[in-house]
């Protein structure tokens, strides 16, 4: 700063106030050291910490993780169904059974009664449920109670409702004539149910689950069909 002065005063010298007279290379130089100079300053102020802009940046950083690792808590009002009372037997490739099957589960939320198994699935195993094949299963409804008792037909629909609090729609199946009748009229619907619903016969339906199933048996022969 103090040769930029010295300069100046020297170019003031010489040019005896005529700043037209003063020679570029002295001119040049006062230019030079008036640069360096302010260099100077402005490295001295960047070089100096920001204590604003750092606080920022690190309460920032000091709260991002809090919000990356946020997570929603559990519903506490859905219960599990580990400690199910019965055993819902369903085909998940049933359009029309999976209407009823869906207002079930939207009620087991508040009950964890009813523990839904999908025979349609490949991983479906009749030794985890009462020896009951896939076939059987496909001809008419099962549901299986907590001490391994079978219930088919209609008295499985009233078992089934009767563990999500609905048992009154289908109390009166409990007395004859009606559990009579409601069952012929359920029959009719399982025996027709695949057409209806614009399925194939069970026969190809059968085939269809064989040919899928080998294709993704392993080498030690542990499919299930």
């Amino acid at each position: 700063m103090r040769t930029t002065m010295a300069l100046r005063g020297a170019v003031a010298a010489c040019a005896g106030g005529n700043r037209n007279s003063i020679p570029f290379g002295l001119h040049l130089l006062t230019r030079s050291s008036a640069a360096r100079g302010h260099l100077r300053s402005s490295a001295a102020a960047s070089s100096r910490p920001q204590t604003g802009l750092r606080f920022r940046i690190r309460a920032m950083h000091e709260s991002a993780p809090e919000s990356a690792t946020a997570t929603a808590a559990p519903d506490k009002n859905v219960k599990s169904d580990s400690d199910w009372k019965i055993k819902m037997l369903y085909d998940g490739d049933c359009p029309l059974c999976m209407r009823e099957v869906n207002m079930l589960r939207e009620r087991n939320k508040e009950y964890g009664t009813i523990k839904f198994v999908d025979i349609s699935s490949d991983d479906y195993s009749p030794e985890e449920h009462q020896g009951l094949e896939y076939e059987t299963v496909m001809g008419k409804i099962h549901a299986i109670m907590s001490d391994g008792t079978v219930v088919t037909n209609v008295e499985a629909f009233r078992k089934l409702y009767e563990a999500v609090g609905l048992g009154w729609v289908y109390a009166i199946t409990k007395y004859e004539p009606v559990a009579t009748m409601a069952d012929a009229v359920y029959n009719v619907w399982a025996k027709y149910r695949l057409p209806i619903t614009g399925r194939p016969p069970l026969e190809q339906v059968l085939e269809a689950r064989k040919k899928r199933k080998e294709e993704v048996c392993n080498d030690n022969n542990s499919c299930k069909m």
